[in-house]
């Protein structure tokens, strides 16, 4: 059956993600039969380069020998067995390997099934220590404006971006909003460093404001994903760290989308050199095989938990494939060809091909701005560069970029006006200079009036 077939029997049936289906009249799904390092084959036999990783999961290509190796063999031994009151080994082994990777003074691993499930853990968790101790006036949360943190109701209430958020508001819980350190809106000749500097004076007037009715603030470290690929520098995460500590606030680390390796270094938190009181991981946890997330925490919170089953402390959260196995074994081999291939030194060849790749958009009259950290690079659309004039959302004007570099044999998936690069870690320099030249002539194309 070729792609027609396929798309129609898709649109009969399935009801996709993120998705306003009515463009799927226009524009249908592509079914694809095939995939290998960074290409997709549909069923017409055309390839595409998959510049962003598949919704930013896969870190090592499609059907990479050796993660595809070791769920061979974990087939043959253990599927799937429940966490509660069982245990197995590639959970114990995958739990005993983050902790030596993650930022020291983290020792505890509990496991989800994706990346908002993570979140809601760590809010859970969070508000629930502080009720151990006592302090359940502790029931707020302080976020960062033009964040986002999923899709259920406690990561969407905590996130900050309207086109997800604004219909399910009267269900969410209320929050505290900070303003964003995002440096595209830094003054002319202002380092990302100064801005960062200058806009944490919001959230330590925030901090001291609410230290005592707060759980937590809950940021992504570096880079805001969703909202646009926003950027800014570490020494936010410096300060942030420093003032939660002295107001009594937790600091939880969102890094689904910005941990292993995308940011130059395994996660994001080191380029600070700070440790957060709870670490979410997910997306490339287990190389884009298997969806398994993770909230690592300290042992101090760990033991507000410790008692007596009379005395009602527990944590009693779960989630039917907590831990799995066949996750944990593809995550284990993820992180063994991080080491055994030197993933993050290669990374640093990757990001700055990325970067040159990248210096012809820079004179581009409809383009406001290239940013880039690690192995995320954003390209930032507007109508009017000197002005700063951003294009009316309703003209999509992303839209074009997608369909022209899906006919170009690339997938691009913009945010909005923001055209960005997220590829897998096995990329050549070869194949970033045909994602960039494309994304290039696309937006010729989409900026043409």
């Amino acid at each position: 059956m070729k792609n027609n077939g396929w798309a129609r029997r898709d649109l009969a049936a399935l009801w996709h993600p993120c998705t306003q289906m009515k463009d799927h009249e226009q524009f249908p799904p592509v079914p694809i039969k095939h995939a290998q390092g960074v290409w997709l084959e549909d069923y017409d036999g055309k390839r595409y380069l998959d510049a962003i990783s598949s919704w930013w999961v896969n870190l090592f290509g499609h059907c990479n020998p050796r993660i595809n190796a070791a769920l061979r063999e974990q087939l043959d031994q253990l599927e799937h067995v429940l966490l509660a009151g069982f245990t197995h080994e590639p959970a114990i082994l995958l739990s005993e390997r983050l902790i030596r990777l993650a930022p020291a003074g983290l020792a505890r691993c509990f496991y989800a099934d994706s990346g908002s499930a993570a979140v809601e853990i760590a809010l859970k968790m969070s508000y629930h220590y502080w009720r151990n101790l006592g302090k359940s006036q502790k029931t707020k949360f302080i976020t960062l404006t033009n964040s986002y943190h999923g899709e259920t109701l406690g990561a969407l209430a905590a996130g900050n971006v309207a086109l997800y958020k604004e219909t399910y508001a009267p269900l969410l819980m209320e929050v505290i909003s900070v303003p964003s350190p995002d440096c595209f809106c830094r003054e002319g000749g202002e380092s990302w460093a100064d801005y960062s500097r200058r806009m944490f004076t919001c959230m330590e007037q925030a901090l001291e404001k609410h230290a005592g009715e707060a759980c937590a603030v809950i940021v992504e470290p570096l880079v805001q994903c969703a909202g646009g690929m926003r950027m800014y520098d570490p020494v936010y995460l410096t300060l942030l760290r420093e003032a939660c500590s002295r107001h009594g606030v937790h600091l939880i680390a969102d890094e689904i989308a910005v941990g292993f390796g995308r940011t130059g270094k395994m996660f994001a938190c080191e380029h600070a050199a700070v440790t957060p009181d709870f670490l979410c991981l997910g997306k490339g946890l287990t190389g884009g095989y298997l969806p398994l997330s993770a909230v690592l925490t300290t042992d101090e919170i760990y033991q507000a938990f410790y008692g007596d089953y009379t005395t009602r402390k527990a944590f009693l959260h779960s989630h039917s494939y907590t831990g799995n196995p066949l996750a944990c074994r593809a995550a284990l081999a993820t992180l063994d060809i991080f080491e055994q291939d030197k993933t993050l030194e290669h990374n640093q060849l990757l990001a700055r091909a990325m970067r040159d790749a990248a210096v012809q958009f820079q004179d581009h009259p409809h383009v406001a701005e290239v940013r880039q950290t690690g192995m995320i690079l954003a390209i930032e659309m507007i109508k009017d560069k000197a002005a700063r004039t951003p294009y009316p959302w309703q003209e999509r004007r992303g839209l074009p970029v997608y369909r022209h570099a899906l006919e170009h044999g690339v997938l691009l998936r913009p945010l909005g006006d923001v055209i960005y690069f997220m590829p897998p870690y096995v990329i050549t320099p070869e194949e970033i200079n045909y994602m960039a030249e494309t994304a290039y002539t696309g937006i010729d194309l989409a900026t043409q009036d």
